[in-house]
């Protein structure tokens, strides 16, 4: 099933996809996650979520990683 990283709940994982997105400004965004391990085939595990619901905590590649849903939002991943 193909899902958003914003829309993984608790006990999900999910292989990265793709990031998409038109806006300039997510450009600089999507190669700062490439750098970070966001790569094709890469496991991504939602971790834990903020008292209000964003931003969100994930697990990928044995380190935790902070985003906001405006960001994750735009991250295709496969649930396993």
């Amino acid at each position: 099933m193909i899902k958003t990283l914003d829309q993984l709940q608790y006990g999900e994982k999910g292989k990265f996809i793709a990031f998409e997105s038109t806006d300039d400004a997510n450009i600089e965004l999507k190669r700062h996650l490439m750098g970070m391990g966001f790569v094709k085939g890469a496991i991504i595990e939602l971790a834990k979520k903020a008292p209000l619901g964003d931003p969100h905590e994930y697990k990928i590649k044995g380190y935790n990683v902070c985003l906001r849903k405006n960001e994750s939002k735009n991250i295709k991943i496969e649930v396993q």
